[in-house]
């Protein structure tokens, strides 16, 4: 006897194709697999040295929305320079991932994003933090916090989702989240 499938059934079978999908997927495609069972995702940010704010959605019908990303690319600038570079989609898709964990819808408070490889050159020399082949060189890093959220939690949760390094600066008011290799910090 055929037996047609209730829409939550089907529902449940359908995410659990997605996850076993996702098991023996290669990372960048889990990711892919993962972002388009959402239909849109939105994300607000604060440029700390700006005053700059932006909410915008940047997934949309499963695909990075271009004109959203330009001003995400631009809010998370060199602010010392000027200069914009394109920041990575997966930091995009962590910095998402990292706030649904953390269940909040705060502003990410950006303290740096992209930097100039000439305003990176300056920050090392003033000081041993600043890695003289940073990743905000190549827009794969942020330094962040939000409001509500304490340092340790964004740290804690950034750990467990092994999605890269993570670098805790209390004293600086920051926690480091970049999109490379997986290590830690701080």
């Amino acid at each position: 006897m055929t037996e047609l499938l209730n829409p939550q059934r089907r529902r449940f079978i359908q995410m659990g194709l997605l996850a076993s999908t996702c098991v023996v997927a290669t990372p960048s495609t889990a990711l892919a697999a993962l972002a388009s069972s959402a239909k849109m995702k939105e994300l607000a940010f604060r440029n700390l040295h700006t005053d700059e704010k932006l909410r915008v959605t940047f997934w949309k019908n499963g695909s990075f929305d271009r004109a959203a990303m330009q001003k995400i690319h631009h809010i998370l600038r060199d602010h010392r320079s000027g200069d914009v570079h394109p920041i990575s989609a997966n930091l995009i898709e962590m910095l998402y991932s990292l706030q649904s964990k953390l269940r909040t819808d705060s502003m990410i408070e950006i303290i740096s994003g992209y930097r100039s490889p000439k305003t990176n050159a300056m920050l090392a020399r003033q000081s041993d933090g600043v890695a003289r082949q940073s990743y905000h060189t190549r827009g794969l890093a942020t330094d962040i916090r939000m409001e509500g959220v304490s340092l340790r939690q964004i740290q804690t949760t950034a750990l467990f989702m092994r999605r890269g390094g993570v670098g805790y600066y209390p004293r600086s008011d920051f926690v480091h989240v970049d999109v490379g290799p997986v290590r830690r910090w701080g």
